[in-house]
């Protein structure tokens, strides 16, 4: 039996299906997922990402990651310590928050695999297009929910699901490494869940604060 891998609820019903993948809607926090069997192999997804080229020269990924940074800077302190989880291979969120004085850690699975650094508290960890990869969803907020320290904010960047006839025509499902899809609802769920506060920044940039 499948379980919505955010809740692990058996409660999911078929929302979308297209000619290459199912997409499974849990009934209790709202996640759009896809069922296993369409997950890619390891290699296959890092292929995936080795065609990406985003490097810190590349003045339009600044201003697309300063989406996410920017709002935050206000919130820390100078001597705030941050994880950018799921850096990708330029690690380049970490380079401009540098430049405001901000110390960021870079972990990435496949780039920047330094597994000690998920043993550390972190007063924010940013995730800019990483969630929607991340098969183990509920593992993954149980594992920044140890990370974050008291008042730490956990600041994720994903395109949101607004509704099913705007899913049918969204091109952000086609990326075949894109198997878990969140919502404004599936955040609230999360904030009542783990008993954070839900920040709503911009169409695809949510703050989550620990209390």
């Amino acid at each position: 039996m499948s379980v919505c891998p955010l809740c692990h609820s058996p409660d999911l019903v078929l929302f979308h299906q297209d000619k290459k993948r199912e997409y499974l809607r849990c009934n209790v926090c709202q996640l759009v997922t896809v069922p296993a069997q369409y997950y890619l192999s390891q290699e296959d997804e890092k292929a995936f990402y080795d065609l990406h080229d985003n490097t810190v020269a590349d003045e339009g990924y600044q201003r697309f990651l300063g989406r996410t940074l920017f709002p935050l800077l206000p919130l820390l302190s100078k001597d705030a310590a941050g994880l950018d989880y799921g850096c990708g291979e330029g690690a380049v969120l970490s380079q401009m928050a540098e430049k405001h004085g901000i110390k960021v850690d870079n972990y990435d699975l496949f780039y920047h695999p330094h597994s000690q650094l998920l043993d550390k508290q972190y007063d924010f960890i940013t995730m800019t297009e990483v969630i929607e990869h991340i098969a183990d969803a509920q593992g993954l907020m149980q594992q920044f929910e140890a990370m974050l320290k008291p008042g730490g904010t956990l600041a994720i960047m994903t395109k949101r699901v607004l509704s099913h006839e705007a899913f049918i025509d969204w091109h952000y499902k086609h990326d075949p490494t894109h198997i878990n899809f969140y919502s404004e609802a599936t955040f609230q769920w999360l904030a009542e869940r783990y008993q954070w506060q839900l920040q709503i920044i911009d169409k695809d940039v949510v703050f989550l604060h620990r209390l």
